[in-house]
């Protein structure tokens, strides 16, 4: 494929959603003439699933590979298991291989929700980080200092703390490093907390004789609580959730963070992102209105216009008009089953002291009666809709 040179859509490429570029004059250079770049993306399979966080990614690759450059995505089935800290306030532990096999099971799949197969490289770093011996992992270090690693913010916060930092975790950064020497990087996208790791890629491919890559660093977002999107926190909308699921978590989010997801969770382009903005800035749109539009375009995104109008009509007619959405999908559960377990393993309460405040909102009823329910420990007895809390529903076929 031949690599076009637009200059409108490698400026938006460089600024939309973007934190940093090192080089920015280099890259927009190499992009301007139209010199066919790799584009490495790494992610570890520390859970099953990949979120719009993490998506962010894959838009701004998508956009470049529809420029006709290539994309490298790399599976970190090596640095999974390892674990890596940039972004955490203490230790993370170590995954088991086993762990890691399944969690990545469909991450190639749910890429492609986004990247097409052509100009695509899909790549596992066990590939080449499981044959490194120790003297070619000394020589790697040896370009790195401990206080080059001490100095970044997080750890700086826990050795004020006292707290433990295992030699494994200084180790990471020198792994994905060595993923751009073995990929051959000429650019790397990843999220502002992975500045350290990206730049370490740099300065193994300088110490190895490589041309240093460019790194385009990505702005961070919220999860639906407003705290970065996090599996650990599970604030997360993700790219498997059911269409209904990700309407309704999206429409959740904060209103301050409507901008920022048409910004990076979005295609819509960005003179209509602007027009959008001053709409909500000035006061003339209304926020719930416009986070309407925003979760029917991130449902189409992943499932489709179908499901877009139909998640959209739905979430219309059941919350708007108080109504119960016709799709549910009943289940068995055998009479006498108390109804917070069954609430609980479909994970529509997180808890049972949530399920209690529920209950004493009187924020638990039937819908078919409208009776309100008044026990902690009320059992299955008859088939129902049950409505727990604004937005949650459950359906059950009783069976003896």
């Amino acid at each position: 494929m031949k690599v076009i040179s637009d200059n409108k859509k490698i400026q938006e490429i460089l600024t939309r959603g973007v934190a940093e570029v090192i080089d920015l004059a280099a890259l927009n250079e190499k992009l301007s003439r139209g010199k066919k770049l790799r584009i490495k993306y790494g992610i570890d399979p520390t859970s099953k699933h990949i979120h719009l966080g993490r998506a962010v990614a894959l838009l701004k690759l998508q956009a470049l590979q529809d420029l006709g450059h290539t994309i490298v995505f790399i599976v970190g089935d090596f640095t999974g298991v390892i674990g890596d800290t940039s972004d955490k306030e203490s230790e993370r532990p170590m995954l088991s291989r086993k762990e890691v096999k399944e969690n990545m099971r469909t991450y190639v799949a749910q890429a492609k929700k986004i990247l097409s197969s052509k100009n695509l490289e899909i790549h596992y770093n066990s590939k080449w980080l499981s044959k490194l011996r120790y003297h070619e992992i000394g020589e790697q270090a040896d370009a790195f200092s401990l206080s080059d690693f001490i100095s970044r913010e997080n750890i700086k916060k826990r050795l004020t703390k006292g707290e433990r930092i295992s030699l494994r975790e200084v180790l990471y950064p020198i792994m994905q490093g060595h993923d751009s020497v073995a990929v051959r990087a000429d650019v790397e996208i990843g999220g502002t907390d992975q500045k350290f790791n990206m730049l370490a890629g740099r300065r193994m491919q300088e110490k190895l004789g490589q041309q240093p890559q460019d790194i385009i660093m990505l702005n961070i977002i919220e999860g639906t609580d407003g705290r970065k999107m996090s599996s650990s926190w599970g604030n997360t909308i993700n790219l498997l959730d059911k269409p209904d699921d990700m309407f309704g978590k999206v429409m959740r989010i904060p209103d301050s963070l409507i901008m920022s997801y048409f910004v990076h969770c979005t295609r819509i382009s960005t003179s209509e992102v602007e027009k959008i903005q001053t709409e909500l800035m000035g006061g003339n749109g209304n926020p719930r209105d416009i986070k309407l539009k925003l979760a029917k375009e991130i449902v189409t995104l992943y499932h489709g216009v179908k499901n877009g109008n139909e998640t959209e009509e739905n979430f219309i007619r059941t919350f708007s008009k108080q109504g119960t959405p016709e799709n549910i999908k009943e289940i068995k559960v055998k009479k006498g089953t108390p109804l917070f377990q069954v609430a609980q393993e479909k994970k529509l309460v997180q808890s049972k002291t949530e399920w209690r405040r529920l209950v004493e909102e009187g924020a638990i009823e039937e819908t078919t009666t409208g009776e309100k329910i008044k026990s902690h420990s009320v059992a299955v007895e008859h088939d129902g809709i049950f409505k727990i809390g604004k937005r949650r529903f459950l359906k059950i076929k009783a069976t003896n």
